[in-house]
């Protein structure tokens, strides 16, 4: 399990980039206000993931997908969430297939680029 509670705790470099995204550039956050949102923001999900855990686990399932973190945050009240998430979550999913399609047809090429290789040796000693 976990050593420490500190090892719960979100990167700090996520968290800062986080913020300072989010906010304007005229805007500073002192130190301890960026250790209150990491912490804040890993506690919560903790929250969603433990909550998450229990429905799949209501539902018979050993592995919690996206569709049960996305009606866990409904049940929890937090279904302003869902849609942003939701198509945060095709987009994610659209690249995963864009970048397996992009490597199946790399594949493909460099094997029928070898198999284009071995071939032609074979197919002078035919013609001799």
């Amino acid at each position: 399990m976990v050593e420490r509670i500190e090892d719960l705790n979100l990167p700090n470099a996520v968290i800062a980039r986080l913020i300072k995204e989010s906010l304007p550039e005229s805007a500073s956050v002192s130190k301890e206000a960026r250790a209150a949102i990491a912490r804040a923001a890993s506690v919560f999900a903790i929250f969603v993931t433990s909550s998450s855990t229990a429905l799949a686990h209501k539902q018979n399932h050993k592995t919690i997908t996206a569709k049960d973190i996305l009606q866990t945050l409904t049940e929890l009240d937090f279904e302003s969430f869902v849609p942003s998430l939701t198509q945060d979550l095709e987009v994610y999913r659209k690249m995963v297939k864009d970048k397996k399609e992009s490597k199946a047809s790399k594949k493909d090429s460099s094997v029928a680029e070898s198999a284009n290789a071995s071939a032609t040796p074979a197919a002078e000693e035919a013609a001799e």
